[in-house]
């Protein structure tokens, strides 16, 4: 079976790439792990920044669809203290550059936007080889097997087309989240969700810090950072959500009850996201009919650019593609020499603010981030 262009992953990325070539019609094939569209939940909410993110969405030709999944209001952000003081507080006065949306009403956007039969779900990719000429075949967990002339690798960190390019793998960056939902937050969590406020809230100290954000249907997703190794992790049962919620807890003794009210009260089991990146500035030399978007390029830290990065990449992508339709290898070309350095620039930003906190006194982590924040807020680059 011969594509034009088959991308491998349903994500954020694979869908905008899809969606651009749509635009400009080019046909495109999406095989997806996943055995359908709501087969799992999509994570929480994602702020789309007017300087990547909203620039493919316009690519894409969806702006208007894209405010109507606006939550509005959520762009406020507080930063609290370990006793509970207010440090910082910005109101969402809907000027701001950094809309937050949903990442589930996102995908299904762009889902929406496409041709009935454009993305074939229950197709997982177990590995991909070269042809020569240009082509490849993957080959799926059912046997399968699909030729094309073009394949883009938009399958994440753990990338099965990454090896045609480069032996590169993500490694392990010292620290890991902790996920816990609290629904219903108005009745059932009424001092957590005051905490919280109508946007985001951030409770930093040196090795640890409590995320939280208002998420639609008046839920709260708190994401709890914890420098640890592998191995503090691997020794918490995570099978045992009481267990698990009491041993994360434990490590904010002594920090305010409408603080650790994010933990202990969580309504779902506390799920372990321990965080990977690929080196700052990977790149590969260039292999006829082939290349990667978002985490299969470039795995970044959790600075709010992941998705930003991969939808941009998506419709760069779509556009040379576009630009270039007799001639696949320029616009390859064209994609990554641009691709590259965005991503080491977004990359090396995160390395540099995550050295600064490593060398800052515990008690002075929240003024740094707080300045931090304003100088990026300023800047029109706050996440």
């Amino acid at each position: 079976m011969h594509t034009p262009v088959t991308i491998i992953g349903a994500g954020l990325g694979g869908l905008t790439l899809a969606r651009v070539l749509h635009v400009h019609g080019i046909p495109a094939t999406v095989y997806e792990a996943e055995p359908s569209p709501k087969a799992r939940t999509q994570g929480g909410m994602l702020d789309i920044h007017d300087y990547n993110g909203q620039l493919a969405v316009e690519a894409a030709g969806l702006l208007d669809e894209f405010r109507g999944l606006v939550l509005e209001g959520r762009q406020a952000m507080r930063v609290l203290g370990r006793d509970g003081t207010v440090l910082a507080e910005k109101a969402d006065d809907g000027t701001g550059g950094r809309p937050e949306v949903q990442r589930g009403d996102l995908r299904r956007m762009l889902l929406d936007a496409l041709p009935d039969g454009t993305v074939h779900w229950g197709h997982k990719v177990t590995g991909a080889r070269t042809l020569g000429d240009g082509r490849h075949e993957v080959t799926f967990a059912d046997g399968g097997t699909v030729v094309t002339g073009l394949l883009v690798g938009a399958d994440g960190a753990w990338s099965r087309v990454r090896p045609l390019l480069t032996a590169a793998k993500p490694e392990y960056v010292g620290e890991a989240f902790v996920e816990i939902y609290l629904f219903d937050a108005g009745t059932r969590h009424p001092v957590a969700g005051k905490t919280v406020g109508g946007g985001s809230l951030m409770a930093p100290a040196s090795g640890k810090e409590i995320h939280a954000h208002r998420e639609s249907g008046d839920m709260l997703h708190v994401y709890v950072s914890l420098t640890r190794s592998l191995d503090w992790f691997a020794a918490i049962d995570f099978t045992d959500p009481a267990a698990a919620t009491a041993r994360v807890a434990a490590e904010f003794d002594g920090w305010a009850p409408e603080l650790t009210a994010l933990i202990t009260e969580g309504d779902t089991a506390p799920v372990l996201r321990p965080l990977y990146t690929l080196p700052i500035g990977h790149r590969w030399e260039r292999v006829p009919g082939v290349t990667l978007i978002g985490d299969a390029a470039h795995v970044m830290p959790a600075n709010g650019e992941g998705a930003n990065l991969a939808m941009l990449d998506g419709a760069e992508l779509g556009l040379a593609l576009a630009a270039h339709r007799g001639d696949v290898e320029a616009a390859l070309a064209g994609y990554e020499e641009a691709m590259f350095p965005r991503s080491a620039e977004v990359g090396a930003e995160g390395a540099e603010f995550g050295e600064l906190l490593a060398g800052v006194a515990d008690e002075d982590v929240p003024r740094v981030l707080i300045e931090a924040f304003a100088a990026l807020t300023e800047a029109g680059r706050a996440s």
